[in-house]
């Protein structure tokens, strides 16, 4: 199964899917097609790790927090991420830990300003979880 596409309609904005056989896969195979629209992620080290709570009134709501809350690390904290690891999850909080190293300028890529609702979409299918994201760059 793959992790994510990126889909191609759009000019101003960035929009992937993610997938995942469960809400773990989902949540963190959406975080890293988010890390490689932002940096170069196989070149950013693990030299700093966070941890990350994130609570939402739904799955849909989550989702979105969750990316919210990487996009504002990288700008705040001027970090960039090449891994997560979600410890717990449910449809309304989770508890992560992702990896990265301070933002260098020759790693990074595209600068995301938030995630949009335009399209937004996350569902249940037969194989698993599939989340629809526009990132708005």
């Amino acid at each position: 199964m793959k992790k994510y596409k990126f889909i191609e309609d759009l000019t101003s904005d960035v929009m992937f899917e993610a997938y995942g056989k469960d809400l773990k896969e989902v949540f963190e195979n959406a975080a890293e097609a988010l890390f490689t629209v932002i940096c170069q992620t196989k070149k950013v080290k693990h030299n700093i790790t966070k941890d990350i709570v994130i609570e939402a009134e739904d799955v849909r709501e989550l989702m979105i927090n969750w990316l919210q809350e990487l996009i504002a690390r990288v700008d705040i904290e001027h970090l960039f991420f090449s891994k997560t690891e979600i410890q717990e999850i449910s449809e309304t909080k989770l508890n992560a830990k992702v990896y990265g190293d301070k933002a260098k300028p020759e790693l990074g890529e595209t600068v995301v300003k938030a995630v949009t609702y335009y399209e937004f979409k996350f569902e249940k299918t037969d194989k698993g979880y599939v989340a629809r994201v526009s990132l708005d760059i």
